[in-house]
């Protein structure tokens, strides 16, 4: 550990909403030219602190000395001032705007009055080249990949000669070659003696980028680490606060009656072709595959998001093909879809909103809705499938571990007969992911057919009773949990 003063020192920072604090009395030092991983599960407290380090929020009590001085940004830009930045988890580029004009927005250079468009577009041009982007800074963000966008947020950031950068979940959208590239432009920062806080779930990135590992358990610094060569298992006991003698919970034996049948699908855009499988009572059925495989275009047309060219689906025996999403939920069978924050809920209209949204069968009387009924029928909800939050709040506020349980409850509450599962726990941290395990089991339970598509290899051979592999939109294999393993999966994935 280095001997040098601490660029940033929090002492006894605590944040609270209303009666909830959120923030228990937190110490944290950061040292310049290291990088401080932040862990913990989704809502453990990592963005609220980094949000009071950026200026975005205020602290409830507790001090903050910067470069040795009395910190307390009042805003974002008053922390950009002092040499503090940050890469928030969620994309915040304006798509009608230049890339160039993004990177720089709110701080143009300027020459004679006016904005000096040549300097800002070498200036952002020299930094996406540092991070292995070869586009035109002129070009609109609009229509650019989440990966590219992603970058595009970090180069903005090394613009801006900051002191101490917060990289808040950076990775997230970046494929494996952006993520070293991304990584060798961090160690240039630490020799430049730049501070860096890195929040990921991606625990096998920390040994790899971390000098230091502190870890946050509902709202508190509860363990730190002075190296990053930690083994991840020791990592996650300390974020859940309990030993994991088993991250997958026992699976129930599936009951023979048949709930969904899928004959010989195919879609028109030729994205799957004669698929052909069934669903138990109480099965788990994992859905595995490579990128472009075709896994997320079948579940979309299963349940009547996508349309199907030829085939035909069957529930309880009787035919039922749907030829859109209200038909499928109408019949039975509900789709927990890849991107919770674009289709899974609105972020900003309440839990309870969101929840009744799907259930107003149950809460309208007469075509109105009593918001008497709708916050019973939603903390109930709320209640049963473990979310963190209250009926009040907007589904923005919440980590993305709870806006995924939000979904789940919404749709569950309907009874489905089928849940199809979508990357559950994509960008969702351990703990939560224990969580959302139980609730699949507890379907199967239940004798819901679940259906579960996932790009976790280890997830997929954790939760399922059987898996069906495909390989650029074909069948190639079904396979059961005792014949299934990474290599026989990985075989029929690339065949």
């Amino acid at each position: 550990m280095t001997t040098r003063s601490p660029i940033l020192s929090l002492r006894g920072i605590q944040k609270s909403y209303g009666p909830i604090r959120v923030l228990h009395g937190v110490d944290l030092d950061i040292y310049p030219g290291e990088v401080v991983a932040l862990l913990g599960e989704n809502g453990a407290g990592k963005s609220t602190l980094s949000n009071i380090v950026s200026g975005t929020v205020q602290p409830s009590a507790g001090e903050m000395t910067w470069l040795g001085a009395a910190y307390a940004p009042a805003n974002p830009r008053a922390a950009m001032d002092e040499g503090v930045g940050m890469i928030h988890q969620e994309l915040k580029l304006l798509p009608k705007l230049s890339i160039a004009e993004n990177v720089f927005v709110g701080r143009y250079p300027m020459k004679a009055g006016r904005v000096d468009r040549r300097a800002m577009e070498e200036r952002a041009r020299s930094s996406l080249k540092r991070l292995g982007l070869e586009i035109s800074p002129d070009r609109l963000v609009e229509g650019l990949s989440t990966g590219k966008q992603q970058l595009i947020e970090i180069a903005k950031a090394l613009t801006l000669n900051a002191r101490l950068l917060i990289l808040d979940e950076p990775t997230a959208a970046l494929g494996g070659e952006e993520t070293q590239l991304l990584f060798q432009q961090i160690e240039r920062l630490k020799a430049d003696g730049v501070g860096i806080i890195y929040i990921s779930h991606r625990l096998e990135e920390i040994r790899q980028i971390a000098d230091r590992v502190v870890v946050m358990r509902d709202g508190a610094k509860v363990q730190e680490f002075d190296s990053g060569d930690v083994p991840i298992r020791t990592i996650v006991e300390a974020m859940v606060g309990r030993s994991l003698e088993r991250m997958f919970p026992a699976l129930p034996t599936p009951r023979e009656e048949v709930t969904l049948e899928v004959r010989d699908l195919t879609s028109p855009t030729n994205a799957f072709r004669n698929i052909s499988f069934s669903v138990c009572k109480g099965e788990v059925f994992g859905i595995a595959g490579l990128m472009g495989a075709g896994r997320t275009e079948l579940v979309r047309a299963i349940t009547g998001a996508d349309p199907i060219s030829g085939g035909e689906i069957l529930l309880n025996g009787k035919a039922v093909t749907p030829r859109s999403p209200i038909e499928a939920i109408r019949a039975g069978m509900v789709l927990v879809p890849e991107d919770r924050k674009l289709q899974g809920v609105v972020l900003d209209h309440s839990i309870a909103e969101n929840i009744g949204y799907a259930n107003l069968g149950a809460i309208a009387r007469n075509g109105w809705v009593s918001s008497r009924r709708l916050k019973q029928f939603a903390d109930e909800c709320i209640r049963k499938f473990g979310v963190k939050g209250r009926g009040h709040q907007d589904a923005g506020e919440l980590s993305g571990g709870n806006q995924q349980k939000v979904v789940l409850a919404k749709w569950l509450a309907r009874k489905p007969q089928v849940v199809v599962l979508d990357e559950p726990t994509r960008g969702i941290d351990v703990g939560a992911r224990s969580s959302i395990y139980d609730l699949i089991m507890d379907l199967a339970r239940q004798g819901v057919a679940v259906i579960v598509v996932s790009s976790d290899l280890e997830e997929v051979l954790g939760v399922s009773n059987r898996i069906m592999v495909m390989a650029q939109g074909r069948q190639t294999g079904i396979l059961d949990r005792e014949e299934a393993n990474d290599v026989s999966v990985m075989e029929l994935a690339t065949s």
